[in-house]
């Protein structure tokens, strides 16, 4: 069984930054890319950011210069900064993990159970 604990949402003025986490725990061997999606009110669930095993990144073009995405492969965990945030960026962000679990030869992926985040205007 393999779980995603997020933590760092939150309700924060505009201008304002946050830090999201996502820990990656139970029976998993190894992880390949990691990523945040995010879903506002009304509106599909859209990528914000994917890091890969390699450390390579990609970003949505809306949160390109204001956020970034990192890892740390010894604690399993994927980490979002966020500046500059704006109101438009209201949403929920989800965790997603595509990671092989012990005794599996395939890749699966995995989610988390979402964090809200509030922007004030």
């Amino acid at each position: 069984q393999v779980q995603l604990v997020e933590s760092g949402g939150g309700l924060v003025q505009a201008g304002g930054s946050l830090r999201l986490s996502c820990a990656a725990s139970g029976s998993i061997r190894s992880i390949n890319d990691m990523g945040w999606y995010r879903r506002a009110a009304g509106k599909q669930r859209e990528l914000v950011a994917i890091i890969n095993g390699g450390g390579w990144t990609t970003y949505a073009d809306s949160v390109k210069g204001r956020f970034s995405i990192s890892r740390d492969d010894a604690k399993n965990t994927v980490f979002l900064q966020m500046d500059s945030l704006k109101p438009d960026d209201t949403a929920v962000f989800y965790c997603n993990v595509e990671g092989r679990p012990i005794g599996s030869l395939i890749y699966k992926t995995f989610w988390g159970q979402g964090t809200q985040v509030t922007v004030s205007s």
